[in-house]
């Protein structure tokens, strides 16, 4: 007979006999922790956005090899050799005086980046809502945005 689970807590219970290692207190809030990004070759998309925005990756951790964005998410690259990489969109919130260094950064290693997500403005970048910002595509075709200021939300 299977094991029923009666109450909240005995779900954790199985999780932290495989992982015994302390985390951090509960959140009070949802907050994202990491998402997977497909790759097609993991160290070296990971190694890509890491340049780019001055970061490291981090040790491989089973399948993933993290990039640790500072607050508390991780890009978790994920490889995918035997089929295709559906394009995402992912956006970074960067600070305003390390724009230029992660521009200067794509143009060092050949990489066009445009002031809109449809790459229609090659070499140029946007200044919505008083910040700047650009798109860049990453090895893999996903649409990579860095921007200084968060977009005004209704």
């Amino acid at each position: 007979m299977p094991h029923e689970l009666n109450k909240p807590h005995e779900l954790n219970d199985v999780n932290d006999q495989q992982y015994p290692q302390e985390s951090e207190l509960p959140t009070t809030s949802v907050q994202l922790n990491h998402t997977a990004v497909y790759a097609r070759d993991r160290q070296l998309s990971a190694e890509f956005l890491a340049v780019i925005l001055g970061l490291t990756v981090g040790a491989p951790f089973g399948p993933f090899l993290p990039v640790d964005l500072g607050n508390g998410v991780t890009l978790d690259y994920y490889e995918k050799r035997d089929e295709p990489v559906q394009s995402q969109h992912y956006a970074f919130l960067v600070p305003d005086e390390q724009f230029d260094h992660m521009i200067a950064r794509l143009e060092a290693v050949g990489v066009t980046y445009f002031a809109d997500p449809g790459h229609t403005e090659p070499g140029r970048i946007n200044r919505l809502f008083g910040g700047r910002g650009a798109y860049f595509a990453d090895p893999d075709g996903h649409n990579m945005e860095i921007m200084t200021r968060p977009y005004v939300r209704p």
